[in-house]
């Protein structure tokens, strides 16, 4: 199976969806005041490689994280270095950026 780019896709896929609404229309019909507490930023501290660290993340990423990490039946900490470490030899991109990316592409190739 080939992955398909952002470019790659038809945009006329993206215009209605099996409801008959477009995808905006539907993501803000899922959204309601019950779920505030998912855009709150969130702090946590962990250790890096002994290191002490925090870092700001909605709380709809830190779910996603907690997810995964039990997926790999690691902690999240334990989860968050490993990307840590990936990050730093792929893109050595700010740690924040690289765990939303993460969870955007657990939830778009593996959910």
């Amino acid at each position: 199976m080939n992955a398909t780019s952002a470019t790659d896709v038809d945009s006329n896929d993206l215009d209605v969806g099996v409801s008959g609404q477009k995808p905006l229309d539907r993501l803000f019909g899922l959204c309601n005041v019950d779920q505030q507490a998912e855009f709150e930023p969130e702090r946590r501290s962990l250790r890096i490689h002994g290191h002490s660290t925090t870092i700001r993340l909605e709380r709809a990423y830190w779910t996603v994280l907690e997810i995964l990490a039990g997926e790999e039946d690691l902690t999240v900490a334990a989860l968050v270095t490993r990307i840590h470490d990936h990050c730093q030899t792929a893109n050595e991109k700010n740690l924040a950026s690289c765990l939303r990316v993460v969870c955007l592409k657990f939830i778009n190739i593996c959910t």
